[in-house]
């Protein structure tokens, strides 16, 4: 377990797409390398991106690394011309919808990603958080344990949801 966790670190430098302030990403983002040399979200990279933004790839690589760094908006901009609506497209889409305070719109988004790929942990963890946001702590540690069935204990996603979880029972945070 160790070596995945250290070769999935290790390729997410090399390929620039881990967050700011993050050892391990739930979801290791899209790389473009016509984009990747400028820090997302900067005007250079929105230059960019909006220079190769053509195909539904680059459509999600924008919109992925727009939603991972705060920009909602300019993100879902990019996500809802994807197509087709992939449970990875959907699974941001309703990130970023969520983020923007509509976490009912965003629980659609995540149940239609998971009616393609119910092995979606990312979208799992996701809804695990929606739910938070809801007050809905059953339903967030229903999908803890949905994750633990698919990907084990040890994996990152159940590791943020656990966290999310055990913090909103302390009342201390709230995922949004």
């Amino acid at each position: 377990m160790a070596r995945r966790y250290w070769a999935l670190a290790l390729l997410g430098f090399l390929l620039g797409a881990l967050p700011t302030g993050s050892v391990l990403a739930k979801d290791i983002g899209p790389a473009n390398p016509a984009c990747d040399s400028f820090a997302k979200a900067s005007p250079e990279w929105r230059a960019c991106v909006a220079r190769i933004a053509a195909t539904d790839g680059e459509l999600f690589y924008a919109g992925y690394w727009l939603a991972r760094n705060g920009r909602y908006e300019e993100a879902l901009t990019y996500l809802n011309e994807a197509e087709p609506r992939t449970t990875r497209v959907l699974t941001y889409i309703g990130f970023a919808t969520r983020k923007l305070g509509n976490v009912d719109k965003a629980l659609g988004y995540y149940a239609e990603a998971l009616a393609m790929n119910p092995d979606n942990t990312v979208a799992r963890a996701y809804l695990g958080e929606a739910h938070l946001q809801r007050g809905e702590l059953l339903k967030a540690e229903t999908e803890l344990k949905e994750i633990a069935v698919r990907c084990g204990t040890s994996c990152v996603e159940y590791g943020e949801l656990a966290t999310h979880i055990a913090d909103f029972k302390k009342g201390s945070h709230l995922p949004g």
